[in-house]
């Protein structure tokens, strides 16, 4: 569904566009931390969905990116910019997919067996049930602006908690029962969202739920 675009002028604009690069900034902040973590413990167990998970951060600042640039000397207000930074965060969302989807199906095809990652379980667990009420604001701040762009990069932080999910459900598989392949089908569940996503965000389209 297309967001509606809302009549918001003045402090009421001005404030909402404040929350928006704030609520932005303070995700990126969070997903470099992410980013780290997953990447390190992926590079370390050799998991596909850990390295896939600490892409979707790093692929999350991008798109928290465009939504700052958004909302930056005053082109929030423009239609063009909004319809660019709505591909900017389809483009994204490929870019994931992509790269995930040929990691993944490599090592299914070679039979790699990643080694456990309790700190990935960890991050997981953590991030999960956190990045459902990042995502919320954001796409409160969203709606109130009429920007189908800043919903679609709430999407990104609901889709990084459903891949949180996907990767816990991948991890503890192979980490207690050693079904390796696990790991990297919860990676092409990753892609196949991410793939999801980027049409949504691509068409200016977003979800009302939540």
């Amino acid at each position: 569904m297309a967001i509606a675009t809302l009549s918001v002028r003045g402090a009421d604009r001005a404030r909402l566009e404040r929350r928006a690069r704030t609520l932005a900034h303070g995700g990126n902040a969070w997903h470099v931390v992410e980013f780290a973590i997953a990447l390190g413990a992926g590079i370390s167990a050799g998991s596909i969905a850990l390295i896939g998970f600490g892409a979707d951060s790093l692929v999350e600042v991008m798109a928290g990116g465009v939504v700052v640039w958004l909302f930056t000397n005053g082109r929030g207000s423009s239609p063009q910019a909004e319809r660019r930074a709505q591909q900017l965060v389809a483009a994204s969302f490929c870019l994931l997919a992509a790269y995930v989807s040929v990691e993944s199906i490599r090592d299914l095809a070679a039979g790699h067996r990643p080694g456990a990652s309790w700190l990935g379980v960890g991050l997981a667990a953590v991030t999960a049930p956190t990045m459902p009420l990042l995502a919320r604001a954001k796409r409160r701040v969203g709606h109130a602006l009429g920007s189908s762009a800043t919903v679609s990069e709430a999407r990104q932080n609901e889709l990084c908690a459903y891949l949180s999910v996907a990767l816990l459900i991948g991890l503890v598989l192979n980490a207690v029962w050693g079904l390796w392949w696990a790991d990297p089908g919860a990676a092409l569940v990753i892609a196949g969202v991410a793939l999801n996503e980027a049409r949504d965000a691509w068409r200016g389209q977003s979800c009302d739920c939540c």
